[in-house]
């Protein structure tokens, strides 16, 4: 018998992240949306998924240490889910209230300390709230929400299957 690792699974979720990555810059610097803070959170998600995604694709794991990575890869992604939910609670709020519009993000990491900028991130402003751009009656939340929702589903299934055997 030989065992099968699970390198292919970890590079399709390496390339669903970098394409998600690279549709965001896209988005940011051919069609100028201004990404808000839980916007930049989201993106850190993602690189850290893509960063776990790889990692797992080098290591090619046997003998169920692909559900470690499959958990620490869940974890990331429901915390993602978790700030896109938070971005969909703000869009949805009425403008009166809605919090205050904050510093911009470069300006937020020369002026103020790690830990304020990271609460920042996290709670998200009032340009968290704004719809920038819509596709299908989504914004860029609601997408983020979806692809969180389905890379948390393949996540679980990674978390959850058993080591493959070959028999030759």
């Amino acid at each position: 018998m030989r065992y099968a690792g699970f390198r292919g699974e970890f590079i399709l979720g390496l390339v669903a992240c970098a394409a998600i990555l690279c549709i965001a810059l896209y988005m940011e610097f051919a069609m100028g949306l201004d990404p808000c803070m839980l916007c930049m959170s989201q993106r850190f998600v993602y690189l850290g998924l893509a960063f776990v995604f790889m990692l797992g694709a080098l290591h090619n794991p046997y003998f169920g240490g692909h559900k470690r990575y499959g958990l620490l890869l869940l974890l990331l992604s429901l915390a993602g889910l978790g700030l896109a939910s938070r971005q969909l609670y703000l869009q949805s709020l009425p403008a009166d209230l809605v919090p205050e519009c904050g510093p911009s993000f470069s300006y937020m990491v020369d002026a103020f300390p790690f830990t304020e900028v990271l609460m920042t991130m996290i709670k998200g402003s009032g340009s968290c709230a704004e719809v920038q751009w819509s596709f299908l009656g989504l914004s860029i939340a609601g997408w983020s929400f979806v692809l969180f929702s389905g890379l948390s589903l393949y996540n679980l299934r990674l978390t959850l299957v058993r080591t493959k055997i070959l028999l030759v």
